[in-house]
């Protein structure tokens, strides 16, 4: 694996490595106690963004589409949204929104809508030939590269690519081996699951689901539908009080949503009220980045089932009562056969 690219994705990450080594009695005490030394800035001086790192910037590069012109022969003027001034990661956005912008996509950014730990939203300008007043972006942050090391169950049940770009099962330990051992074996990984999730929303919005309509995706930015009002992006489920009679019907439709899914080879992976968003009295499903392919692993039964009891854990405050584990196999089975752990 290689060492640098390793150092500018992981040692920078707000979360820590896991370890497994033997430590001494008192040791975890003794370090939390212990007074950590920090480097002192000098004047003028401002802190790092490990997303303007080399090797970030270099995949941004790579990802990029094909035909960008050189900054110096476009007829635009550059792009330089005012909102982005003085932020820290400023270079990573801008690297990663600037392909839109040449698009004639977007024309400004509007404000922030949602931060997590691997990407966040933002609400943009759309250009008038959309159609569109706003769209939201959402872009990946280059921890997306530290977090992959986990996705094991999410990993073998799609297609990826290797290092040549060329498609490979999800399922083939080779492969993903492979694109663990090189920079630009992990580079490819991450493309592959940023494209991954592009896809999967275009295919279930083209099937009538409940999810933003995709505009684009060029390298770590993802172009949506924005859901909400300028300044006021739509709440998650989970912040919203529902009155007990539009409950029952919000409830049926993410149902439906995740049956439709179902249907065309696609499980959410970690639906919950947080990443359903309500606006004007509709939900719309969000955030399939840990989407999987059913068709490709049958043991994500068990990440099917969690969705829909996660859905009914959260309904069951408004007085709807189901069985979940009941319903997740009366879906499964009705579109998939036996259920797996009965096989």
């Amino acid at each position: 694996m290689n060492q640098d690219f390793d150092q500018d994705f992981d040692l920078n990450s707000d979360e820590p490595a896991p370890t497994f080594v033997r430590i001494k009695a008192n040791a975890r005490e003794q370090a939390l106690t212990r007074p950590r030394r920090q480097r002192v800035l000098g004047e003028g001086q401002k802190k790092a963004s490990f997303e303007a790192s080399t090797a970030v910037q270099r995949w941004l590069k790579q990802q990029s589409y094909d035909d960008e012109p050189q900054a110096e022969q476009r007829k635009e003027p550059s792009f330089q949204p005012t909102f982005l001034a003085g932020r820290r990661d400023a270079p990573w956005i801008l690297s990663s929104l600037t392909p839109l912008y040449d698009q004639k996509l977007i024309t400004d950014v509007a404000g922030e809508v949602s931060s997590g730990k691997e990407a966040t939203v933002f609400c943009c300008v759309a250009h008038p030939d959309t159609g569109q007043e706003l769209l939201a972006a959402k872009i990946y942050r280059p921890r997306m590269f530290r977090s992959l090391r986990n996705d094991a169950v999410y990993r073998y049940s799609r297609v990826q690519r290797d290092e040549q770009g060329q498609a490979e099962h999800g399922n083939s330990r080779r492969g993903s081996a492979a694109t663990r051992k090189t920079e630009r074996g992990r580079a490819a990984q991450v493309a592959a699951w940023i494209e991954y999730e592009y896809q999967t929303q275009r295919l279930l919005h083209a099937h009538g689901a409940d999810v933003p309509k995709p505009y684009a995706q060029v390298g770590n930015a993802v172009l949506m539908e924005y859901i909400g009002a300028e300044g006021i992006p739509a709440p998650r489920l989970g912040g919203v009080q529902l009155e007990a009679s539009e409950a029952q019907d919000h409830f049926e439709t993410i149902l439906r949503n995740i049956e439709l899914a179902l249907t065309h080879g696609r499980i959410h992976g970690d639906l919950s009220e947080h990443n359903i968003l309500y606006w004007e009295g509709k939900v719309t499903l969000i955030d399939y980045a840990q989407a999987v392919d059913p068709y490709h692993n049958s043991d994500v039964f068990s990440l099917f089932a969690r969705d829909i009891e996660r859905v009914c854990q959260f309904f069951a405050r408004s007085g709807i009562e189901r069985n979940p584990n009941a319903l997740a196999r009366e879906i499964w089975s009705r579109h998939m056969g036996p259920v797996p752990d009965l096989l």
